[in-house]
């Protein structure tokens, strides 16, 4: 029901909630286990303009392959979406949940990349993750809801809170806070803090392998839609 084509608000709202926690989980425990968070792409990009000053191509070289994989796995997102749309219908949300997952399960073998090439593999794989479980609750809302964009739902937080204090300041004034909307975004941004502290005790205590119940969620929410055949077709 979460995945499917018929979409509505709550739907999407409770996908949205599962994936704000996963994305939290896998940002936090890929800061235990690779150094680094994975979906803080404007982070990346202040990385490359003070390294490109300073001379450090190393750092510049790390940032612009983290923002490459995730603007790919956005990308690949796009691709199965559409791919899905013309070809299988009813799957076309499932699908990229469902690549999500086996990309995630194959994370949880980063462990053996122990060298430095193996371990920004292991960085490019799931900031690749991070970008395609972005681009597809961006897909599934139509734009209105980013799990992995916190900046994003904090200002818009911000926003309704100073709607709220004029609201009070001038009551008759036609300033209304949403409060469907706050209420939404509060809960998703306690969905990936809340997620964020999981991950990073399972990375701290057992490392890549946390990815594994990360993945069996989003094959979980995912496979049953996914192999469940369309009426008219056998």
């Amino acid at each position: 029901m979460l995945v499917g084509h018929r979409r509505s608000q709550g739907s999407d709202y409770l996908l949205a909630l599962y994936l704000a926690a996963i994305a939290g989980a896998s940002n936090a425990g890929g800061f235990f286990a690779l150094g680094q968070y994975t979906s803080h792409m404007t982070g990346y990009l202040s990385q490359i303009a003070d390294n490109l000053v300073v001379g450090n191509l190393v750092v510049v070289a790390t940032a612009v392959l983290a923002i490459g994989a995730f603007v790919t796995g956005a990308a690949f997102c796009a691709v199965l979406v559409n791919w899905a749309r013309h070809r299988v219908g009813r799957q076309q949300f499932a699908l990229p949940v469902a690549a999500q997952g086996v990309c995630l399960a194959c994370f949880a073998f980063g462990g053996v990349f122990s060298t430095a090439p193996g371990r920004l593999f292991a960085l490019a794989c799931l900031c690749f993750i991070m970008g395609m479980q972005n681009a597809t609750i961006t897909k599934i809302s139509g734009a209105r809801i980013r799990t992995t964009h916190a900046t994003g739902m904090i200002t818009d937080i911000g926003i309704e809170m100073g709607r709220a204090c004029y609201a009070l300041l001038l009551p008759g004034s036609s300033v209304k806070v949403n409060r469907e909307k706050l209420r939404i975004l509060v809960s998703l941004v306690l969905a990936y803090v809340l997620g964020g502290i999981v991950g990073a005790l399972g990375y701290a205590h057992v490392g890549f392998y946390f990815s594994a119940p990360l993945a069996a969620l989003l094959l979980a929410l995912s496979l049953p839609s996914l192999l469940i055949r369309p009426l008219g077709k056998r």
